[in-house]
C-alpha cells in the first residue's frame, strides 16, 4: 500500500495558511500533521514535525521562513513568502514559466511560492521576451488592483471597517519599491525592474494586471491577433492557463477583477488599437495569486495529479 504522505502547514493561521488548510483538509490522499500552540515556538518539536513531515509549506514572515528552512536539511519545503523567490538555491514554482519548470518544480526540495502580481505579470511578460517581440531592454509599465485579501489580516480589518468612496480604490506603494519587483525582472527576463504601480480596491478577493505597451516598443511590427495567437500557442496546454481571442471577456465594456475568484487559473487578454495594446491578466489573488499555487506546486512535488484539488 502506498504510504499517505504527511504535510505539516508553519502558519496556517495567517489569510495564505487558511486558504491551504480549507483545501487541502477537503482531501483523503493526505494526511495533515499539527502541533500544539504552546509547541510552535520550539525549535525541537519544529525539527521533529520537519522530519515527519513529506512536504512543509511555510505560510511565514520572510525572516521567520529563512529561519524555518535552516532546521532541517532533509525537509521538502514551500515557501510562501518572499523571502527565496529569487535565491538560486530555489525553484521558482510557476509550472508555466517555461517548458522545463515543470520538472524543475518536480524534483526540487526547495521550492518558492510566486507572488500575486508576479504570477500574471511574468506569464503575459515573459513570452514576448521569449519570441522576441520585445526586447529584455524594454522599458515596462505594470498597472494592477488586488483584492485587499492580499494585505493580510489588518488591512482586511480596515476594508471591512470603511465603506467611503475614498476606499474604492487606494495607489500604494508609491516609492515604486514593491517587493515582488526583484522576481517580476529576473522571471520575466527584464534587464531593469518594471515600473509598477499597484492599487487596493475595496472587494475582498480578484486582480486584474494591466500591461500597457506601444506599437514602436516591440522589435518588429506585430498587430493584435500576432500576440493572441502567440499566446495561444505558448499556453495551450497549461490547464490553468485562459487566453482570449476576442473581447468576450468584457462585461458591458468593463472588466470585472473577480471573474476568477475560487480558481487557480489565469486569464490573458490583449486589447488595443494599431498604435497601442494593453495585455492584461486576470486571477484570483488568493488562488493561483497564493493558496492554489502551492497546492499545484505540492502536487507536482509529490507526483499527484497537477490538478488535484483545483479548479481550472
Amino acid at each position: 500500500m502506498t504510504k499517505t504522505p504527511n504535510i505539516f502547514i508553519d502558519g496556517q493561521s495567517g489569510t495564505t495558511g487558511l486558504q491551504i488548510l480549507r483545501r487541502l483538509s477537503e482531501r483523503s490522499d493526505l494526511n495533515l500533521l499539527s502541533i500544539k500552540d504552546s509547541e510552535r515556538k520550539s525549535t525541537a518539536f519544529k525539527q521533529a514535525i520537519y522530519d515527519e513531515a513529506d512536504l512543509v509549506i511555510l505560510c511565514l514572515p520572510d525572516d521567520a521562513a529563512r529561519e524555518a528552512v535552516s532546521l532541517s536539511k532533509t525537509a521538502r519545503f514551500i515557501d510562501a513568502s518572499t523571502a527565496h523567490r529569487t535565491s538560486p538555491d530555489w525553484t521558482y514554482g510557476l509550472p508555466e514559466l517555461c517548458v522545463s519548470q515543470r520538472d524543475e518544480i518536480t524534483k526540487s526540495r526547495l521550492v518558492s511560492n510566486p507572488g500575486c502580481y508576479p504570477t500574471g505579470s511574468i506569464l503575459a511578460i515573459r513570452p514576448l521576451i521569449d519570441e522576441g517581440f520585445l526586447d529584455p531592454d524594454t522599458p515596462i509599465r505594470i498597472h494592477a488592483t488586488s483584492g485587499y485579501s492580499g494585505g493580510g489580516k489588518n488591512l482586511i480589518s480596515e476594508y471591512q471597517q470603511n465603506d467611503s468612496p475614498s476606499w474604492r480604490v487606494r495607489p500604494y506603494s508609491l516609492e515604486l519599491q514593491h517587493k515582488h519587483l526583484p522576481e517580476m525582472q529576473q522571471f520575466a527576463k527584464l534587464s531593469k525592474e518594471p515600473l509598477f504601480l499597484p492599487s487596493v480596491g475595496h472587494f475582498y478577493q480578484g486582480m486584474l494586471i494591466q500591461i500597457p505597451l506601444f506599437q514602436s516598443e516591440f522589435s518588429r511590427s506585430i498587430s493584435k491577433r500576432d500576440i493572441i495567437q502567440m499566446l495561444q500557442d505558448r499556453y495551450a496546454k497549461e490547464p490553468f492557463v485562459r487566453v482570449y481571442n476576442d473581447s468576450s471577456a468584457l462585461d458591458n465594456g468593463f472588466l470585472s477583477p473577480t471573474h476568477c475568484n475560487d480558481t487557480n487559473r489565469v486569464e490573458l487578454m490583449v486589447f488595443g488599437n494599431a498604435e497601442q495594446v494593453v495585455i492584461i491578466a486576470r486571477l484570483d489573488n488568493l488562488g493561483k495569486g497564493a493558496s492554489g499555487a502551492a497546492v499545484q506546486n505540492l502536487n507536482l512535488m509529490l507526483g499527484i495529479s497537477e490538478k488535484t484539488g483545483l479548479i481550472e
